[in-house]
């Protein structure tokens, strides 16, 4: 049943109960941070107090509910009548716990997370508020493209507060000692596809001579979604190619570029200068780029760098993906922002707004958390956040990554279903070697059923 159908259920149940919803609701993770000592009600109690509930999704550090609590302290400095009160989930049950939750009456007033999900999913629903004004009043130095992806027809839903790229990393040492760095830009960090394939057969070469220790000079996974943006990319990105359609009415996959990016890869597969791996979704690949059993990995950004710091005794070199005319056209990491729910509670949406835009448009409050995602802002006159912090070197080749970022295509409909197609699909090719051309065209088919 579509959340659509659950929800005007649920709505009509609780408009005729007069209930207003005020979400969150006992969740013993939930932390009303500083914010949980400021007066308690609910609307526009007798006391004036409002408080808010704000489910988060586990953003590069907001994993705890903790993690929100300065951030409540600041806001609620000005704002002592209005209690945040946060919940966290993850990417493993939280869709299934909002969608409980919002079809029982009692979902969130706030929901941090990206535009799949806040503008594609819940605004296609009805279900957000307008949040144009705060686009007007603060909104003009962010990006176009992130622009773009926060509406839908033309009203935005979304507020942004960070967004980055994702890329892919290189074992520099092992590139280095297979003569393979001759292939890429070591200064803007790309490559061609002609290059590519020669540094990967330079890698396998020099792993099969024994010169450097390294088993397979990288994987093309296709266990599991997790991580395809990595392998999306990668096949795009080859012959400068889309996922979806210039419009983004239609999956891409079997277009004549795609198929010819899915047809070098199984090539790469099938002489040694890459790998496939049937049972790998990213975590195992990167664990193995990790350990030095492969030599690149598909799916890298500065979370992934800080996750793996500590195994890798090597230098972990970003690299764009490689593409025919050496411009990538990288996926965003997010961008990641808020959305407000229209539970029918004006005091409530005016005091979700309050807190929205301070996080994101108070340049001290949001900087903090900002660097708590790991990310960089979208706010354009923000300058570089991360100057003189100790890993601002390290930060430096994501920043670069930035500048190569592509057009946002995750609002496509059948977004979730066609997620589930893309990984079968890679594993028929790479792993049984099935015509690529009839698979490609099966997903597209099976995908774009989906789109409605």
């Amino acid at each position: 049943m579509r959340l659509k159908r659950i929800l005007a259920l649920a709505m009509a149940a609780a408009m005729a109960l007069s209930i207003a919803a005020c979400g969150g609701g006992g969740d013993a993770s939930s932390s009303g941070g500083s914010g949980s000592q400021a007066p308690s009600g609910s609307g526009n109690g007798g006391s004036g107090a409002v408080e808010v509930s704000l489910w988060a999704f586990n953003i590069g550090g907001f994993t705890e509910a903790s993690h929100w609590d300065s951030l409540i302290a600041a806001f609620n400095e000005a704002n002592p009548d209005i209690t945040v009160k946060v919940t966290p989930i993850n990417y493993q049950d939280g869709d299934q716990k909002l969608t409980s939750a919002i079809s029982g009456g009692s979902g969130p007033d706030i929901i941090f997370e990206g535009p799949e999900r806040i503008v594609g999913n819940y605004a296609r629903e009805g279900l957000m508020v307008d949040l144009s004004d705060l686009w007007a009043a603060s909104g003009s130095d962010i990006a176009e493209g992130i622009d773009a992806v926060s509406q839908l027809d033309g009203t935005y839903y979304m507020y942004p507060l960070s967004a980055a790229a994702h890329c892919m990393a290189i074992n520099y040492e092992a590139f280095e000692a297979a003569g393979a760095l001759q292939y890429i830009d070591e200064e803007t960090r790309t490559w061609t596809t002609d290059n590519f394939v020669k540094a990967m057969e330079a890698v396998r070469d020099a792993a099969a001579a024994g010169t450097i220790d390294v088993t397979v000079p990288g994987i093309v996974y296709c266990g599991a979604q997790g991580g395809d943006q990595g392998t999306r990319a990668l096949v795009n990105n080859l012959y400068s190619d889309y996922y979806v359609t210039e419009d983004g009415s239609s999956y891409n996959a079997n277009s004549a570029n795609n198929v010819k990016a899915l047809t070098l890869l199984q090539t790469m597969v099938n002489n040694g200068s890459l790998s496939a791996n049937a049972s790998f979704a990213a975590s195992e690949e990167l664990q193995a780029f990790a350990n030095q059993t492969c030599a690149v990995t598909f799916c890298w950004n500065y979370s992934n760098y800080t996750q793996y710091a500590a195994q890798t005794q090597f230098t972990p070199f970003a690299m764009a993906f490689p593409s025919d005319d050496g411009t990538p056209e990288l996926e965003m990491a997010g961008p990641y922002g808020f959305g407000i729910f229209d539970n029918g509670d004006q005091a409530k949406i005016d005091a979700a707004k309050k807190f929205v835009d301070f996080i994101c448009n108070d340049q001290t409050a949001g900087t903090e958390a900002v660097k708590t995602t790991g990310f960089f802002p979208v706010h354009g006159d923000w300058g570089d956040i991360y100057a003189g912090a100790e890993d601002a070197d390290i930060r430096a080749p994501f920043a670069l990554m930035n500048d190569y970022l592509g057009r946002y295509y995750n609002l496509t409909g059948g977004w979730t279903e066609q997620r589930a197609l893309w990984w079968p699909m890679l594993q028929a090719i790479m792993t049984t070697g099935a015509d690529v051309q009839t698979a490609a065209d099966d997903f597209v088919t099976q995908a774009n059923a989906n789109i409605g």
